[in-house]
C-alpha cells in the first residue's frame, strides 16, 4: 500500500476515532472520516489484547491485503481505520475479506462496478 494511502500519526487515528462514524462485526470495527482528499488513506489498529508481535503483524498484513484489493472499488476522499477484535486471530483470510468488505458496504463506502455506491 503507497504511502499517501496510509494513516501513520497517533493524531490521525485519534481523530478518524472521535470524530468519525463506527460500523462493527463480530471480527472488525471500521471507523470512517471523510477527509477531502482526493483518495482515501487507510490504519489498521491491532492491539496487544490480539497476542504476540507475530499474531498482530499476521492480522495486519491479512488486513492490509483484503482492503489492497478493493482499493479501485473504496470511494475516495475518506480516512478508515480497521480495528481488530480478538476473535480475529482465530479467522482465516477469507473471513477477514468478507467482513473488511461486509463493513465497507456497510458504511456505503464500496463503489459498484458502474461507479455508484451501495
Amino acid at each position: 500500500m503507497k504511502r499517501r494511502h496510509r494513516l501513520r500519526d497517533n493524531k490521525q487515528f485519534q481523530e478518524v476515532r472521535r470524530r468519525g462514524r463506527s460500523y462493527s462485526d463480530r471480527l472488525l470495527v471500521l471507523c470512517a472520516l471523510p477527509n477531502g482528499l482526493p483518495e482515501s488513506r487507510f490504519g489498521f489498529s491491532v492491539s496487544r489484547r490480539i497476542g504476540k508481535a507475530v499474531v498482530r503483524n499476521k492480522v495486519k498484513r491479512r488486513l492490509r491485503e483484503a482492503t489492497r484489493l478493493r482499493m479501485d472499488q473504496i470511494q475516495p476522499g475518506w480516512d478508515i481505520v480497521f480495528i481488530a477484535r480478538k476473535p480475529i486471530c482465530q479467522a482465516s483470510y477469507q473471513e477477514i475479506d468478507a467482513a473488511c468488505a461486509r463493513l465497507l458496504r456497510r458504511a456505503s463506502l464500496l463503489c459498484d462496478a458502474d461507479g455508484s455506491t451501495g
